[in-house]
This record gives C-alpha cells, sequence and structure tokens, in this order.
C-alpha cells in the first residue's frame, strides 16, 4: 500500500465523526467566522463577491464562513465521500450557495479561470505530495487578476515537542525529510507531506503569481484538546499566512 491509499484510508476513518458529530459541525457552522488574520488579509478580496474554489474542504465549516464573509459562491473539493456529503447537507441547511465535489487533488476537477480566489489552509497542504502540480492547478482555475489565499501551519510545527516546559525538537522528525506518520492524527496512519517554507513559496512563485503579503504567526491554527505546549507560548512561529495574485 503506498502512502496515498494509507492516507486516503486514514481520512475514511477519520471522516466518519463528520457523521457521528454532524449537529455539533452544524451548530458550529451557523456562527463560524474566519480567523482574524484571514479577515484582514482577505478583505480586499472578499469586498469583490469572489467566486471561491477550496481544496480539501474537509468538514466545510470555512467555506460557510468565507459566504459569510462575503463570497458569492464556495466550491469545496475533498476525497472523502462522508466529508463532501455531510458538509453539504450542512451548507443546504443553512441555505448558503456553496457546493462540494469528490476529488483527488490536483489536479482540480473545474474548468479553467473559472474562479477569483482559491482558498487553502488549516492543514491542507500537508496532504499534497505533489505542491508545484497543486500550484500550478492554482494557477490554471484563477480568473486574471485572481488570488491564492493560505492560511497553514508553519512548516516547523511537525518539529515541535509539545511539552509544557520547554519546547524540544523532536529525535524522529526531519525538517527537510520528505514526510512523516502523523501520531497526533487518529491513529490510523496517515502520511503527511513535510514542505519546507522555501518549497511553498517557490511553488506559488514558479506557477506564475505575485505575493501580495507573507506573514509568519506565533499562533497554532489549531491545539490539541488540553494541552498547553511551551512551543504555542509566542516565541516560535505556528502558522503562517500567503495571499498571491494571478497576473492580468
Amino acid at each position: 500500500m503506498d502512502d496515498h491509499e494509507r492516507t486516503r484510508r486514514a481520512w475514511a476513518q477519520a471522516a466518519g465523526k463528520y457523521v457521528r458529530e454532524h449537529e455539533r459541525f452544524l451548530a458550529q457552522a451557523r456562527t463560524a467566522e474566519l480567523f482574524a488574520v484571514e479577515r484582514r488579509v482577505l478583505a480586499p478580496v472578499l469586498a469583490a463577491t469572489p467566486a471561491v474554489l477550496h481544496p480539501m474542504s474537509g468538514n466545510g465549516v470555512d467555506d460557510v464562513a468565507l459566504v459569510r464573509a462575503g463570497a458569492a459562491t464556495v466550491t469545496g473539493l475533498d476525497y472523502d465521500e462522508r466529508a463532501v456529503a455531510w458538509a453539504q447537507r450542512r451548507a443546504d441547511a443553512l441555505g448558503h450557495p456553496v457546493r462540494y465535489v469528490r476529488a483527488d487533488v490536483p489536479p482540480f476537477p473545474v474548468a479553467d479561470g473559472a474562479f477569483d480566489l482559491v482558498y487553502t489552509g488549516k492543514g491542507a497542504l500537508v496532504w499534497v505530495a505533489d505542491l508545484r502540480g497543486w500550484a500550478a492547478e492554482v494557477a490554471r482555475v484563477l480568473r486574471p487578476g485572481g488570488h491564492l489565499f493560505v492560511h497553514e501551519s508553519h512548516p516547523m510545527v511537525p518539529l515541535y515537542s509539545w511539552d509544557e516546559d520547554t519546547t524540544r525538537i523532536r529525535a524522529d522528525r526531519d525538517y527537510f525529510a520528505a514526510a512523516h506518520v502523523n501520531d497526533s492524527f487518529p491513529g490510523f496512519g496517515a502520511v503527511e507531506r513535510q514542505h519546507t517554507f522555501a518549497a511553498v513559496v517557490t511553488s506559488v512563485l514558479g506557477a506564475g503569481l505575485t505575493i501580495e503579503v507573507l506573514e509568519e504567526h506565533p499562533e497554532p491554527f489549531w491545539r490539541m484538546g488540553d494541552v498547553d505546549a511551551a512551543a504555542w507560548r509566542g516565541r516560535l512561529p505556528n502558522s503562517f499566512s500567503l495571499l498571491a495574485r494571478l497576473s492580468g
């Protein structure tokens, strides 16, 4: 079994929570908002009521938040059938213009130049094996002048321990490794890609986009349960934001 299939099976099991916890996700979606940094960076883009593509859309809560923030429509892509089906059910229940398509990505199963914004973030890029292919697809589906926005975990994060007294670098992780097995994932052997910060930036630039905003943040976008890790206390990069524009 290759890494892609291992990860697909891991997500197939993990996505059961979207069914079991449907009411919780629905309640969350009713009031969901993008993070403050997302609203700040995306404000001029969302003011133009863009058509948005969200590859690797997961539970779909961010899609509802995008509509609430100004998106005209959102199309979500995810490779798990249950994630797609139950995200669609929540969007329909709330009456939002969001539709979902089951798809492995890249490629994106949408037309050239069909979107004003590609939104990707909060734990998506680690599942992309072909980062350059992903960036090329972003450029293909954007209209001239369209934007890519990424709010993601910083590539250093997989190296941090979750010790509360001080942050240690894990002996079993390598910043320059190709991948690692995520041991905080629900235990099914999902394989995360270890993209360096340089690899993300050069992939975006190589696809012909111009970077307009690039910021690193000390706050993580996700915290594990009741853990209070020293790595999250403001001294280390835990997430980043990137806004890039396709010329035209």
